[in-house]
């Protein structure tokens, strides 16, 4: 009988809109936000072992942690401890996306981590615990762990379902440079804004892109301010053959643009390529 070996994919989160509503007494942010995820992004594989271990490998590997520095190590820590297993796993962990880009690559390797090894160890937790516990290791980890589209405010922990998003094609663009998210939070000035509005999506991509129109990303001019760079790919972007929609991420400096299809994201992919920069594409999970 062979060695029980369980994979999956840690999907790019995409923040289709970010609005800041607020700030709470202990300095987090309030936010509202209309999350996506992508049909490409890091690999996570299990495997039974007596001990816990990680191993880091893929294109965007260089730097990253083995250790309890590492959202991995830390979700099955975390997992093991809630649940009373004694039971380890070798873990692997394949980096395609880059780190700290904002597109949520550690909190979806740690959720992917959560959802593999609840299979791998046969242990369960209710899904509001389950919740509670993915929301310690990071405010993006409790949305990462559904990996659909959700419409999340408070500092992540609150997750409203959205109707069905139709199929549509992404491309993402990071520049190459760091855009810490605390800089950009300080960086930012004027008024909270308001809630976003009900988010309708439609049924197709040109109707999805007209209902995201409505919407921005309040951290855009603050991370222009840190990282320059940002400007040139919103442009290049905005200039691709085909785009519906271009916005920045999250806090950045991941920018993208949605397309009809996942093959005219990659054909507007093609035309964007910089050997500075990380571009990909695909489709919306």
């Amino acid at each position: 009988m062979g060695t029980t070996v369980l994979q999956d994919l840690a999907p790019a989160k995409v923040n289709l809109s970010l609005r800041i509503t607020g700030r709470r007494p202990d300095g987090y942010h309030l936010l509202d936000s209309i999350v996506a995820f992508t049909d490409f992004g890091d690999t996570v594989t299990v495997e039974p072992s007596d001990s816990l271990s990680l191993e880091v490998d893929g294109p965007h590997a260089d730097g990253i942690p083995t250790d309890d520095g590492n959202l991995v190590i830390r979700a099955a820590q975390a997992l093991a401890r809630a649940t009373g297993t004694g039971r380890g796993a070798a873990i692997r962990l394949t980096k395609s996306l880059p780190a700290a880009g904002g597109i949520g690559g550690g909190s979806s390797d740690a959720a992917t981590t959560l959802r593999l090894l609840c299979r791998l160890w046969d242990v369960s937790l209710p899904p509001k615990d389950l919740a509670a516990l993915a929301l310690t290791l990071g405010a993006d980890v409790p949305v990462c762990l559904e990996a659909r589209p959700r419409h999340m405010s408070g500092i992540g922990e609150k997750l409203g379902v959205l109707p069905p998003f139709p199929k549509a094609g992404i491309v993402l663009v990071n520049p190459g440079r760091p855009c810490p998210t605390p800089d950009v939070f300080r960086a930012r000035s004027g008024p909270f804004s308001t809630p976003a509005l009900p988010m309708l999506p439609g049924h197709s991509a040109h109707a999805l892109a007209r209902a995201l129109t409505r919407e921005r990303n309040d951290l855009t001019e603050a991370a222009v301010s840190i990282c320059p760079e940002i400007r040139a790919v919103l442009s290049a972007l905005r200039d691709a053959p085909g785009t519906l929609l271009y916005r920045m991420s999250g806090s950045g400096a991941t920018c993208f643009a949605l397309y009809e299809t996942p093959d005219k994201a990659r054909a507007a992919a093609a035309k964007i390529a910089r050997e500075e920069w990380w571009v990909a594409s695909g489709g919306l999970a």
